[in-house]
């Protein structure tokens, strides 16, 4: 089921387990994993686009090795916050995701996700080669980390 409001989300979903969060780009997909706490998100791979079906089949691998209870998917919207055809093309990813399995989904807003990944790894001193490897995969994280600190939040303030 995918939900709008990532706080019905995080009601729909084990407390224990860990969430996935995903960047999709036009070539790669970046995933990121949390621990089973939900406090930090670590970025895991970076999945070249082919088939859907073959990028479905990896991410439930993934859920299921991993424990993953459900997925957050970075929502590119535009800077004056209006979704755009990239943002109908993620939302299209993920209703294609439930017909292939029902699995909780929400979305989560990645303005500047990338941004921030790549002042991270400049910071870093990561050469560009290594950037371009890593990048898709650190921005889930941060996207992933966002939601985390909104979930994290709601709780201490309940």
């Amino acid at each position: 089921m995918i939900y709008e409001n990532i706080l019905d989300f995080n009601g729909s979903i084990s407390k224990t387990t860990a969430l996935m969060g995903l960047d999709l780009g036009s070539k790669t997909i970046g995933v990121a994993i949390s621990d089973s706490f939900r406090s930090i998100a670590t970025p895991l791979k970076t999945i070249r686009r082919t088939k859907f079906s073959e990028e479905v089949k990896v991410l439930f691998q993934l859920i299921s090795e991993r424990e993953i209870s459900g997925i957050i998917i970075g929502l590119p919207k535009n800077m004056d916050g209006t979704e755009g055809a990239r943002c109908q093309s993620t939302r299209a990813f993920a209703r294609n995701i439930i017909t292939f399995r029902d699995f909780p989904i929400s979305y989560w807003d990645e303005r500047l996700s990338t941004v921030a990944a790549e002042k991270a790894l400049l910071e870093a001193d990561i050469n560009r080669k290594r950037r371009s490897e890593v990048i898709d995969h650190v921005a889930a994280s941060y996207i992933l980390q966002g939601a985390l600190d909104r979930l994290s939040h709601n709780i201490k303030m309940n």
